[in-house]
């Protein structure tokens, strides 16, 4: 039978635990080993001290088996004590592979995973599920291990007398049928409870982003009651796992003492009838110990449980497909860039439908529409943060997905409206992405941007580190358009990037996209008459169609065009 997907995560996880999982494998089965020993060692002793009538001989007799016993203790001990150890390490290995398997899956699917999941979502399963996925190496391997001393003690049991032996196989059964009950309904109630976490997580990272709104509407207790209204069923998912356990922890509770007192018992009947010595019953009586521990494993599933419904979650992120990069190169050329037919969906909504356009090499294109016109999307779709559902897009007559992911990104460049700064300085915020900035490169492209005046006016200009950079919402704009700037080899996009400038601001930038960065091709969402009047071509969408392609001036004479820009205005 073939595993599912996230039973596959957590083999794999438990393989990267690496030498230190073979170290926790290894202790733990010497451990068993030595437990296994013991009783026999105890149970010669004693028949030692009853065949024995002289105190000398009596001592002799016991020391061989003493001796045995301490050192199987000493090392039961130590065992112990290295296999915490290597629990801990393996666990930690284990986890910091799965951390850096979804975050670096979850980085390079980039814009699609975060249409699928919220950030609040993601940040739970890479973190809490990861953790919990992540101490899987010991819960498998002890778990594993406690079939050895289970089993041995049947075989142990088995030699002394096969009564004994039958007795607890008939304990075990019970107890291996508590343990998969519990097993398969507490992973269904974690599964519960971490969804519950990661709505709560979802809410309150967005709560956060929007912290100013809540404070300035003064509606703080409305938004903590949104942001916990999943806690009720996180407590009761909380406390049906307790429950589980709980009722589980009886039943075994009921069960192992009542194993002990059969064999016990058994044991005893066969003393009587002289089928036992005394010493083969206190071994036997410590086989049925160590035996019953296989109680113990309900710990351990417990956490298998948890870790297998976290792995899961995992695996919801893993799945979601990463773009696949071809290996073309770029040929020469203008930057070109072509739609055919292109659709895009998200949740089953159209956001494009049927595009098709051509924006010519070196050419300026505004792309204007009322909200939720697509223009966002037909900026995404342009430069392969999204890949349409349907169609094409060309950059110089070569499809995207066929070009390389190097090439691609350093042949597109992209300002957003709100640019999150990468980089310990506003300097490597402006260069971030490319392979060998210059300072001159970096000092040009945010003179473009009009950054270069206020930068130099902070006291360590370009090395301020862009923590403590004193920055208002359209300068930080304007280090996003510098950035862009400075990577766009053909192709520079603008999604809504200048709508935190001053118009004075606004139109030098404008004036930069048509002098200095007019020989690559520049495709610009925008809301304001003087940027789509600056550009060689303008697209007019609605509803995820293209209603018009052409000049600004010819298009004003539209009335539903002018009304797109009064629209904008009243918004």
């Amino acid at each position: 039978m073939s595993l599912r997907p996230a039973d596959l995560l957590i083999a794999r996880a438990v393989r990267r635990g690496g030498p230190w999982l073979a170290v926790l494998a290894a202790t733990a089965l010497l451990g068993a080993a030595a437990d296994l020993l013991l009783p026999a060692a105890l149970g010669r002793a004693l028949d030692a001290v009853v065949r024995t009538q002289a105190g000398a001989q009596a001592a002799a007799g016991l020391a061989g088996p003493l001796a045995a016993a301490v050192l199987l203790v000493a090392l039961v001990v130590a065992c112990d004590a290295l296999g915490v150890l290597a629990a801990g390490v393996s666990g930690a290995r284990a986890a910091q592979w799965l951390r850096s398997r979804v975050v670096a899956h979850t980085l390079s699917v980039g814009a699609g995973m975060t249409r699928r999941f919220t950030p609040g979502e993601i940040v739970t399963r890479a973190g809490v599920n990861v953790e919990e996925t992540g101490r899987i190496p010991d819960a498998v391997v002890t778990a594993a291990t406690l079939i050895v001393p289970a089993a041995g003690s049947v075989v142990a049991l088995a030699l002394i007398d096969p009564w004994l032996a039958i007795t607890l196989v008939a304990g075990l059964l019970l107890i291996v049928a508590v343990l998969r009950a519990f097993m398969r309904k507490t992973t269904a109630a974690s599964g519960g409870y971490q969804q519950a976490q990661g709505e709560i997580a979802a809410m309150l990272v967005g709560a956060l982003a929007g912290a100013r709104t809540i404070t300035a509407a003064g509606t703080e207790d409305r938004e903590a009651a949104r942001v916990l209204a999943p806690l009720p069923r996180l407590r009761a998912h909380g406390l049906a796992l307790w429950r589980l356990q709980a009722r589980a922890g009886v039943q075994a509770a009921v069960v192992v003492p009542l194993l002990e007192i059969a064999v016990l018992a058994v044991g005893g009947l066969r003393l009587s009838a002289g089928d036992l010595t005394a010493g083969e019953l206190l071994a036997a009586a410590r086989y049925v110990v160590l035996g019953a521990g296989l109680g113990s494993a309900l710990g351990y599933a417990a956490r298998i449980a948890r870790a297998r419904s976290a792995a899961r979650r995992l695996e919801q992120l893993l799945a979601v497909p990463a773009p696949a990069y071809g290996d073309r190169p770029l040929p020469p050329g203008p930057g070109t860039l072509e739609l055919r037919e292109v659709t895009v969906r998200a949740g089953g909504v159209p956001l494009l439908s049927d595009v098709s356009l051509v924006v010519p090499g070196g050419t300026c294109t505004a792309v204007v529409g009322r909200s939720g016109s697509g223009k966002s999307s037909l900026a995404a779709v342009a430069g392969r943060l999204v890949d349409p559902e349907r169609g094409t897009v060309l950059l110089d007559g070569v499809p995207l997905p066929e070009i390389g992911r190097e090439p691609l990104r350093r042949a597109v460049g992209y300002a957003f409206e709100r640019p999150a700064l990468f980089g310990e300085t506003l300097s490597e915020a402006i260069a971030f992405g490319l392979a060998a900035p210059g300072a001159d490169a970096v000092r040009a492209a945010a003179g473009a941007a009009r950054a270069d005046a206020f930068i130099r006016r902070l006291p360590r200009g370009y090395a301020t580190p862009v923590e403590e950079a004193p920055m208002s919402g359209g300068e930080i704009q304007r280090v996003g358009l510098a950035r862009a700037f400075a990577q766009a080899g053909r192709l520079l996009i603008l999604d809504d990037a200048m709508s935190s400038l001053d118009t004075v601001t606004e139109r030098q930038v404008g004036r930069a996209l048509t002098g200095p960065l007019s020989g690559r091709t520049r495709l610009v969402v925008a809301h304001r008459v003087t940027t789509a009047a600056q550009a060689d071509q303008v697209v007019w969408l609605e509803n995820g169609r293209v209603r018009a392609i052409g000049t600004h001036d010819r298009l004003w004479d539209d009335p539903g065009y002018r009304a797109v820009f009064r629209a904008e205005e009243v918004s």
